[in-house]
């Protein structure tokens, strides 16, 4: 499966941007999905997750509340809409497959990952 994210850019802290990734080779309607972001000099980190049914979802504490994920299984994709960014959300934001049903936080339990997009939060 390839996936493909979109969306990113640059806002000012306090804004929104809502992120897509929309996946080709086959359905991923049984599979988790989740993001990931990655800040320079940083590891990447879990952000938001989806199980394969679209109605469970989880997020790291430092989003929750203000990151939404959802997704569209006849566009066969998944977003992330970000409210309320802050200039620590500034990151490359990956989207990914899970390897299973269910979206964890680890990402050794992704098999296929997006190339990235790029967010921009000013103070």
């Amino acid at each position: 499966v390839q996936l493909q994210a979109s969306g990113g850019g640059s806002v000012q802290a306090g804004g929104s941007l809502r992120l897509s990734c929309a996946a080709s080779g086959r359905t991923v309607s049984n599979n988790g999905m989740g993001w990931f972001r990655q800040a320079p000099g940083k590891e990447r980190e879990f952000v938001a997750g989806i199980n394969w049914r679209g109605d469970s979802t989880h997020y790291a504490d430092s989003v929750k509340g203000r990151f939404t994920i959802s997704r569209d299984f006849r566009k066969n994709t998944v977003s992330l809409q970000m409210d309320s960014l802050k200039p620590e959300d500034a990151a490359v934001y990956y989207c990914a497959v899970a390897r299973r049903p269910y979206a964890s936080a680890w990402s050794a339990d992704y098999s296929s990952w997006g190339q990235g997009t790029q967010v921009t939060v000013s103070s």
